[in-house]
């Protein structure tokens, strides 16, 4: 009972699949918004400032492309206009800088006020830099006038809010050295970064509220299908074979109502035939039990019937029981993998030769006819006594099925490179749609039950396992009216594992 409540109450403690999904949802939301707060928000003044180098390193490359051509000055003032920046171009002769023409967009422009001072710095900068140069200037007359060491650009409208991107290009071109200067304001996105901010927030809080709906509404369509699959389960373990797991909803589902379905019939299928077996080895128990004690209270309780006769039933009736007994092990053990064939080279015809004679009783008193035939020598490699035992099965099979003819035929055939050992009978044969169970575990074809002329009745399940465990061939061809035949197939041994 203690072992069952910890049970219940760690299931409780587990997390249904609900819970998980409503919070992996809402996690996935939350990780979504950061992603757009810190790309889209914080990281807003980072991009646009990229985007405004990049614009200006365009227009650089425009200029190049004309910089020689006669009508560069009218090119140049439609590269300012269209891209909206500021241009200067000099070029460089014995260390001097001549401007050779400049444009302007209209917008704040530092480059146009700058002292040759700064200008030859930003030269220099470029030069030592493989000719190029980007700088981020922002120019606070406040900050100068504390520190005293800062510089005031005439013709600005509010020097104070000026932000510029400064693009410095060195050149070469026809043994010209140029030097091109190229300005673009930097607009000030604190107005836009805010607005995104106040956006972000209501589109934060109505993505959470979404998610959770929906996180809920999804957990509720998966999960119910699960729900009732586990309740019907739970009727499979109480030993209600008949539950019928419907799959609804999505593909998973579908197949694992399958899978139940399939595993309840071959569990009900198995439950029915495993109660046909006990009722069935009750049976072949129970009546040489019943015969040995009965011929025993005669031998001890009737004078002159102590005799060898009645002492040979009781010894034929403990035979049997050993048998079963022995037939039961056996399966259990080839059931449960724990007996392994030990391989060997014999004559599989010579084998079955020596397991006829053990019929040679049946044959003079019953009137049984077992023929064989066999077309020579056929050396295997397998596990002699367990090869034997299937040998005796099938045979016993065939005698406890006959027809009235009585007729058993053992065929040995030499193959290619294996040899297929078939024993037919003449009986009633087995139906098309029970002989794909015929070697299943406790399965009879006929459910009434009647004690075997020969054998226990086990024989082809303990059959079907030697031959597994032999990883032979093996299978049963039948017909109803005609009889069935029973074979199984090994490699020949080769030459050098004959050696």
């Amino acid at each position: 009972m203690s072992c069952k409540l910890k049970s219940v109450k760690e299931k409780k403690k587990q997390v249904g699949i609900r819970s998980k999904l409503v919070l992996a949802l809402i996690l996935f939301t939350v990780f979504i918004l950061l992603a757009i707060w810190v790309l889209q928000i914080r990281l807003l003044s980072y991009f646009y400032e990229r985007e405004k180098f990049s614009e200006l390193e365009e227009a650089y490359l425009e200029i190049c492309e004309y910089i020689e051509e006669s009508d560069f000055k009218e090119r140049l003032e439609k590269t300012a206009e269209k891209r909206k920046v500021c241009i200067r171009v000099f070029v460089i002769s014995d260390s001097l800088a001549k401007q050779i023409a400049d444009a302007d967009s209209g917008t704040d422009c530092m480059i146009h006020n700058l002292s040759y001072v700064l200008l030859a710095d930003l030269y220099k900068s470029a030069k030592a830099n493989g000719g190029m140069y980007d700088k981020r200037m922002e120019f606070n007359t406040d900050l100068m006038e504390e520190s005293g060491d800062g510089i005031i650009l005439p013709g600005m409208h509010n020097p104070a809010n000026t932000v510029s991107a400064i693009c410095v290009r060195t050149f070469y071109q026809n043994d010209n050295e140029y030097f091109v200067l190229l300005d673009s304001e930097l607009t000030p996105v604190s107005a836009t970064v805010n607005t995104l901010q106040v956006q972000f927030l209501w589109i934060a809080c109505f993505l959470l509220v979404a998610a959770v709906i929906f996180a809920t509404v999804l957990s509720r369509i998966i999960a119910t299908p699960l729900t009732v699959i586990t309740q019907k389960a739970g009727k499979l373990a109480a030993g209600n074979y008949a539950a019928d797991f419907e799959g609804h909803g999505y593909r998973e589902v579908a197949e694992l109502a399958e899978t139940l379905n399939f595993a309840a019939r071959e569990i009900g299928a198995t439950d029915h035939l495993q109660k046909e077996l006990i009722a069935n080895i009750s049976h072949d128990l129970r009546t040489p039990l019943t015969m040995i004690k009965g011929y025993s209270e005669i031998m001890r309780d009737l004078p002159g019937e102590n005799n060898a006769e009645n002492a040979q039933i009781i010894i034929d009736e403990t035979t049997r029981l050993s048998e079963l007994v022995s037939d039961l092990l056996d399966l259990s053990k080839l059931q449960a993998g724990t007996l392994k064939p030990d391989p060997e080279i014999f004559d599989l015809s010579q084998l079955a030769r020596d397991t006829l004679i053990r019929y040679d009783t049946l044959i003079r008193h019953n009137g049984y006819r077992i023929l064989f035939e066999s077309e020579g020598a056929a050396p295997v490699l397998a596990d002699r006594g367990m090869i034997l035992q299937v040998i005796y099965n099938l045979i016993n099979n065939a005698v406890n099925y006959t027809g009235e003819s009585l007729r058993v035929r053992v065929n040995i055939t030499l193959r290619e490179d294996s040899v297929r050992l078939a024993v037919s009978d003449d009986g009633e044969g087995i139906p098309p749609d029970m002989i794909e169970n015929i070697w299943e575990r406790y399965y009879r074809v006929d459910k009434v039950h009647n004690r075997a002329v020969i054998g226990t009745g086990l024989g082809l399940s303990i059959v079907k396992g030697i031959l597994e465990a032999h990883h032979a061939l093996y299978g049963v061809e039948s017909a109803v009216g005609v009889g069935s035949v029973f074979w199984f197939e090994l490699p020949l041994a080769s030459e050098n594992e004959e050696k």
